[in-house]
């Protein structure tokens, strides 16, 4: 139990004993003492105590020691702690999350070690990454514990086992993590490439929060009784999310890229419609891959509106982050509750486009409109290849020179900028886009400035002062 009720002695002296200096002091009802054989280092034991209780320390009443000194007393290791932190976060983050975690902890957990590793980078990197800090069902349904590292359900390679086994033994402990110059040293490598050379903005923001929640789980544990980011003058870098609109295309130039797309074969038939769907709907690709039939609303006389009920984002990213290995992850809509659903009226290009892919192709079982071969998820891979493709073919050889429409996601940013540059109010253009205004206004800054001079004639043409009435005009007073 802690408590603040302590009361410290003078030192007592008890000649003829081998520790005849004596430091005591008492803890609620219970008296606790330790012996020196020097004076010097009694005081300075009786000064440690004298110091704790001036900070204001609680003292457990068992052990007798103030927190600071449990805490470094029952210390973890760093490598303890961030397992602890990736296993407590796994059941409840996304399969992007959890791979962006393990990608944070695997890179400044080589960091704060005590010696110099001597396993290969890569080795130790893929050690931490893909058995350490990825979580798999623990075998055992009773357990109180759901998911457990994968190192601890398999028996890893000899040389990821090595790997394991040094880093295990030569982590910091977390106390002296908590120090500013291994926290600067950990700053330094999310900030790092693996070959050196400097991160992006984003993802050093990126792995820098991760690293701030494994802190503050730390605090939340008692192992830490400060956040040691906060002791640093760090600041991350500043991020610029504005799309460069040199590089989106225009109307015309979409028309072009995905006629490009049609022309690629099979393939590309089958897929120009996924296409249609980035930019005439300015959807996500995780969205349009879980696009339904059921979720579109397809006029059947030609030249009329249709909706799409978006409900479901499925993102691509590796098997080894979802629960049930597939590789894409099934979510609800990006920022938004899990069951909330989002409708998008789409133009009859759109409209047509649809209607014919599922004339032509069908659905999944499930219901879904895009497939693979077998039937999964299309695979980024495979559409990229086919886009990489349709801007040769589409695109002048000055146009396919420069990043213009290197992406696919560029669709989105044209569709969105489309939807601008035509007047559709802010906040509806995010409502259709699915996001925030906040996040609207960051992105598609230079497409919204674009518009101040049109806001600006109307605000002007609002201020003219009333023409007069003709002369000969009859004002009627009211009854």
């Amino acid at each position: 139990m802690l408590t603040f009720d302590v009361r410290i002695y003078a030192i007592e002296i008890r000649q003829g004993r081998p520790k005849p200096y004596r430091v005591r002091w008492r803890v609620g009802t219970k008296k606790h003492s330790e012996s020196y054989t020097v004076k010097a280092q009694a005081d300075g034991r009786r000064s440690q105590l004298l110091e704790a209780r001036r900070k204001g320390e609680q003292f457990d009443t068992d052990e007798g020691l103030p927190t600071s000194e449990l805490r470094e007393r029952n210390s973890v290791t760093w490598f303890e702690h961030a397992v602890d932190y990736a296993q407590m976060k796994w059941p409840h983050a996304s399969a992007k999350h959890r791979a962006s975690i393990a990608e944070t902890l695997a890179t400044v957990t080589p960091v704060w070690t005590t010696a110099t590793c001597r396993q290969p980078k890569k080795t130790l990197r893929l050690a931490l990454y893909a058995w350490a800090f990825r979580m798999v069902r623990n075998p055992d349904p009773n357990a109180e514990d759901k998911f457990l590292p994968r190192m601890k359900t398999e028996d890893p390679p000899p040389d990821i086992a090595a790997a394991l086994a040094w880093i295990a033994k030569s982590s910091l402990p977390l106390t002296d993590v908590a120090r500013p110059e291994h926290v600067r040293k950990g700053l330094a490598a999310v900030s790092t490439k693996l070959n050196g050379q400097k991160a992006a903005e984003n993802t050093t923001r990126r792995k820098r929060t991760v690293l701030s929640n494994a802190f503050r789980y730390a605090l939340e544990r008692d192992r830490l009784d400060a956040d040691p980011l906060k002791r640093v003058d760090w600041a991350p870098p500043a991020t610029d999310d504005e799309v460069d609109f040199r590089f989106v295309p225009n109307t015309e130039q979409v028309r072009r890229l995905l006629e490009g797309v049609r022309r690629q074969g099979d393939r590309g038939e089958h897929l120009v419609a996924f296409f249609g769907c980035l930019y005439y709907a300015a959807m996500r690709p995780g969205e349009i891959a879980a696009l339904r039939s059921t979720d579109c609303v397809l006029p059947t006389t030609d030249g009329g509106w249709g909706e799409l009920l978006l409900a479901e984002n499925r993102p691509e990213v590796g098997s080894g982050w979802t629960d049930d290995g597939t590789p894409y992850d099934k979510r609800g809509l990006k920022r938004r509750a899990r069951k909330s659903t989002r409708p998008v009226p789409i133009p009859p290009v759109l409209v047509h486009l649809l209607q014919e892919h599922r004339k032509r192709y069908g659905t999944a079982p499930d219901g879904r409109l895009f497939r693979a071969a077998q039937g999964g998820r299309v695979r980024s891979t495979e559409y990229c290849e086919v886009w990489k493709q349709a801007r040769e073919a589409a695109l002048s050889p000055e146009e396919a020179a420069s990043p213009l429409a290197q992406r696919p996601y560029a669709l989105r940013h044209a569709g969105v900028s489309l939807w601008i540059q035509a007047g559709v109010d802010p906040p509806e253009v995010a409502r259709r886009a699915g996001h925030s205004l906040t996040v609207l206004y960051r992105i598609y800054a230079k497409v919204l400035r674009g518009r101040e001079t049109h806001a600006n004639e109307l605000i002007s043409a609002a201020l003219q002062e009333p023409k007069a009435l003709p002369e000969d005009s009859t004002l009627q007073s009211p009854r």
